[in-house]
């Protein structure tokens, strides 16, 4: 299977990274990772490249790494629709102190709108 992850330079996108490796490790999936444009995230763009080249080599696993510009959720959608992506994998969402997921705009936009299967990863 060919998988998109986005990552947005949060700690959930390192989890999201890492969880996404190990399984594409296990069931031979090919990967590509999309470096979303987030403003406010803790990490920027060339940090998050950074950490992924290393989270990559550290696990032994070979994929390409992309740096998308402009308005993240759409860019990681078109992204998948126009290179046929069989899979996409998000990490993102909060848990509410009644236990529902609550979820930001980037995360909203790709649910709602890619016409592939998409995994968010908490």
């Amino acid at each position: 299977m060919n998988v998109l992850l986005g990552l947005g330079g949060t700690d959930e996108s390192i989890q999201a990274l890492e969880a996404t490796i190990d399984r594409a490790s296990a069931v031979g999936d090919e990967l590509v990772v999309a470096i979303l444009d987030k403003a406010d995230a803790p990490r920027s763009p060339a940090e998050m490249r950074s950490e992924t080249a290393a989270t990559l080599e550290a696990a032994g696993f070979d994929a390409d790494i992309r740096e998308l510009e402009g308005d993240p959720g759409p860019a990681l959608v078109e992204l998948a629709e126009r290179e046929g992506f069989d899979h996409v994998v998000i990490g993102g969402g909060t848990e509410t102190p009644m236990g529902k997921i609550r979820l930001g705009p980037i995360t909203e936009f790709v649910l709602l709108n890619a016409s592939m299967p998409v995994t968010l990863i908490r």
